[in-house]
């Protein structure tokens, strides 16, 4: 600002409703009958999975992470397991995600820019090359071939001589909100469910450890969502996938206590904070009361958060360590298993390894500096928290029993209605920062003028694509092209007909198979998800 500029009196008046349409009270007063929940640790779970919660001991600190290639992101996992992480979490680029290698013509220009590019096993051998994957718990965020990326671990697992039993980790493989929030899909909605219910299957018998699936409203919130249709769409699609379960002959208390969450952390501090509350006591409930299970592990709604991306600005960059601070108080209050905390730069690009650290330390000093950490759901009997929780239980009650009405998650996905309702809200939010009714800080208020951006970047070189593309080519020249292509003819075979395809899998990337080859197989037989054009 210029000096001698007087402050402009931005938000002259509270609002009324916050952003999921919740009437707001100037003050909060206790309820008659007053509320009443059951203690941390019981049925349905509102105040937290654990009675002591973070007295026996702290979430899992996972900084997502992955760049250019294995080797280079090999040594930022490395560095943040000496400065105290206590989990990976992989980050892929976009090629990888959609299920092509590097050397493909979809993946010019792509290699390795928002995440590390993975074709070979030699990759994923390199990516954990020093790591004890027996005692560190790996998550990727991967979704159409989040299969094939399993089957790279476990085969590097076999080679290494380490039981599939002793590895313990997540994939995210959540295909639907692929289609409704990021758009990285490969296949239709009906074999994208088999590939999940194929790994739910595969891993109950053979690497009990691992969480087969994140369902992820991260996504969908950061698509523009309400904190309310968070809730209530990721919700919906978690019963798409149990009933998918069940049809393939799973039970509820087979599949579901390796199912794990994965929610946004936004501004709204209190609203957050309820938000994690809800959505346990609603989990609790679907699976009890509508799926049958009779296991505690079931009905507890484990789940990872990740701080909000799309609310970090490029203007002024520093300020988004406060913001993510705040996130993650947010998600620690309301009782988070893990977090990642984003960090200041990545408006502008991946993080820098400096940037990385602060993120790391902001949850450190909140474990170990802040006392929230000193009793489980502090915020309990807050009547405003209170309030809100009951609200947006109630709300996506509602929200859910609509998208069953018109026959479940997918039915809401294929016909383009839940994209509909996040699109809508992603319009109101932005129209009310154009308006200046929700300030940013530094973006449409309280702008001085002068926002150059004085952080480094990280910057990807372009001849790591190259070399990426010359390395997968080399792998191809030498590997045993007779195994390759048994193994992969087996896995066309396999998904002709209906038999688990995770033993294809692993068979084919140990017998030299990259991603893309057998993503291209599994597009032969399956075909692929065209998005239904919408006319406004």
């Amino acid at each position: 600002m210029a000096p001698g500029r007087p402050a402009q009196p931005y938000r002259v008046s509270a609002r009324d409703l916050n952003a999921s349409g919740i009437p707001l009270r100037p003050f909060y007063e206790e309820p008659e009958p007053p509320v009443h929940r059951a203690a941390p640790g019981e049925f349905p779970y509102t105040r937290g999975v654990r009675r002591d919660m973070y007295r026996g001991r702290n979430w899992t600190m996972r900084q997502y992470a992955g760049f250019a290639t294995a080797a280079e992101s090999n040594e930022r996992y490395r560095y943040l397991l000496a400065n105290g992480v206590t989990g990976l979490s992989v980050a892929f680029d976009l090629v990888t995600q959609l299920g092509h290698d590097s050397d493909a013509p979809q993946a010019r220009g792509e290699v390795g820019k928002v995440g590390v590019a993975i074709d070979t096993i030699e990759d994923v051998e390199m990516l954990f090359d020093q790591i004890q994957l027996d005692r560190v718990i790996v998550s990727m965020t991967i979704n159409a071939p989040a299969s094939i990326l399993l089957a790279f671990v476990l085969a590097v697992a076999r080679r290494r001589g380490i039981p599939f039993e002793q590895l313990s980790g997540t994939i995210q493989n959540d295909v639907l909100k692929e289609y409704v929030a990021r758009g990285t899909y490969i296949y239709p909605p009906v074999p994208s469910m088999r590939l999940v219910t194929d790994v739910m299957a595969y891993c109950a018998d053979h690497v009990p450890n691992w969480n087969t699936i994140s369902i992820s409203g991260y996504h969908i919130r950061e698509a523009g969502s309400t904190a309310l249709q968070e809730i209530a769409f990721t919700l919906a699609n978690a019963k798409a996938y149990l009933r998918a379960a069940q049809a393939a002959g799973l039970s509820v208390d087979t599949v579901a206590p390796r199912i794990s969450f994965f929610w946004n952390a936004h501004n709204d501090f209190f609203e957050e904070i309820a938000k994690f509350r809800a959505a346990r006591t609603l989990w609790a409930e679907i699976v009890r009361d509508e799926f049958g299970s009779n296991d505690p592990k079931s009905q507890m709604l484990r789940f990872h958060t990740q701080t909000g991306g799309s609310t970090l600005t490029a203007q002024e960059p520093q300020n988004n360590v406060v913001r993510v601070a705040l996130q993650a108080l947010a998600a620690v209050l309301g009782g988070t298993q893990s977090l990642h905390t984003n960090g200041q730069d990545e408006a502008l690009g991946l993080p820098t390894a400096e940037s990385a650290r602060v993120a790391l330390r902001t949850q450190q000093i909140i474990a170990h500096e802040s006392g929230v950490t000193d009793v489980a759901d502090p915020l309990a009997g807050s009547y405003y928290v209170e309030s809100l929780t009951d609200e947006l239980i109630a709300r996506a009650r509602t929200l859910i029993a609509e998208v069953d009405a018109m026959g479940g998650a997918v039915v809401a996905v294929e016909s383009g209605w839940m994209q509909d309702q996040i699109g809508e809200s992603a319009y109101r939010a932005q129209q009310e920062i154009e308006r200046g009714s929700s300030v940013v800080v530094a973006v449409n208020a309280f702008a001085d003028g002068d926002q150059s951006v004085t952080i480094p970047i990280l910057r990807i070189d372009p001849q790591i694509e190259r070399d990426q593309v010359e390395r997968t080519r080399a792998f191809r020249a030498r590997r045993d092209a007779a195994r390759t292509n048994a193994a992969l003819a087996a896995v066309r075979t396999a998904a002709a007909g209906t038999e688990n395809l995770m033993p294809r899998f692993i068979e084919a990337v140990d017998a030299g198979a990259t991603l893309g080859e057998i993503c291209n197989v599994l597009r032969e037989v399956f075909g692929t998800h065209v998005a239904r054009e919408r006319i406004a």
